[in-house]
């Protein structure tokens, strides 16, 4: 199987960097961060992803859309990940074709696929019973978070698919940031990323990372759940333990507030619980062995 990205699709890819970099940039985020006592979704921020086409990237040219398919929309949440864009992404570009106005960035939607729901008070439109949701502490200052009764419907494969996307673009991010940290900050007279315990660090996630990316670009192009529920599998371990080794190659720096580390550290956490999560995961695979 190719996985090299075609021109359209690189194209793709650094259009929506672009966008988020320039729309949802350090400063956006660390602002965000800062007013985070009672997060709120930005509107305007929502409607400028619609008009670029974010919620319609995968609905027809005749319907309003942009006709691209489910490699190209795992592209773009690769990249809303890397910057930790909050709201409910996944659930509103799902609704796009049913739900009137998703696509448009008119109605933001949230979805019960699992014991967590985020942003259900923002939320216009709410997919499934959250009729016993109790509000909760969430770890992310950018994700409220919502828990319900288990056993609700399962996530559709396409949400396990986008959310495993998320978690590789965070994962590739702390991978630069923790490399970058690695070259700038000296001690003993070197940088620290000529000594062997950083290396290995960094090389480590390089391969947790590449490795998700396999497979989340896999079954971006077969459309199967099972390959998705391992893709979201690698991808949480991707996130989550490559945060805690970029915080790692930090050392004291990496705990400050001030640091982005810890923002990617408690996003890929709460991903890791939203819909398919690992032990469901395993269990799902371990099945169909």
């Amino acid at each position: 199987m190719d996985f090299q990205l075609t021109q359209d699709q690189r194209d793709l890819k650094a259009g929506v960097r672009d966008l988020l970099e320039g729309r949802f940039g350090r400063e956006a985020l660390r602002a965000a961060v800062d007013a985070s006592e009672a997060p709120a979704l930005d509107r305007g921020l929502w409607r400028e992803l619609a008009d670029a086409g974010f919620f319609a990237l995968r609905l027809p040219e005749a319907g309003g859309g942009v006709g691209l398919g489910l490699p190209e929309a795992v592209l773009a949440f690769e990249e809303a990940g890397r910057v930790l864009l909050p709201g409910p992404l996944v659930a509103t570009h799902l609704a796009a074709g049913t739900v009137a106005g998703a696509a448009t960035g008119d109605v933001v939607v949230t979805a019960v696929d699992g014991t967590l729901v985020p942003w259900l008070e923002a939320a216009d439109v709410v997919r499934g019973d959250a009729g016993a949701a109790t509000a909760i502490r969430s770890l992310d200052p950018l994700t409220p978070l919502h828990r319900v009764p288990a056993g609700q419907e399962p996530p559709m494969p396409e949400a396990v698919l986008l959310t495993a996307a998320e978690q590789l673009g965070s994962a590739t991010r702390t991978q630069e940031l923790a490399v970058q940290y690695a070259k700038e900050r000296t001690q003993f007279g070197q940088p620290i990323g000529g000594f062997q315990a950083v290396k290995h660090l960094c090389a480590q996630m390089l391969v947790r990372t590449e490795v998700a990316r396999a497979a989340v670009y896999a079954a971006a192009v077969t459309g199967d759940a099972l390959e998705a529920s391992a893709a979201k599998l690698l991808a949480d371990e991707a996130a989550v333990r490559g945060a805690r080794d970029c915080l790692q190659v930090h050392g004291g720096m990496g705990f400050t507030w001030e640091a982005d580390v810890h923002l990617h550290l408690k996003r890929a956490w709460v991903r890791a619980e939203l819909g398919r999560t690992a032990r469901d995961a395993e269990e799902e695979l371990a099945a169909a062995l």
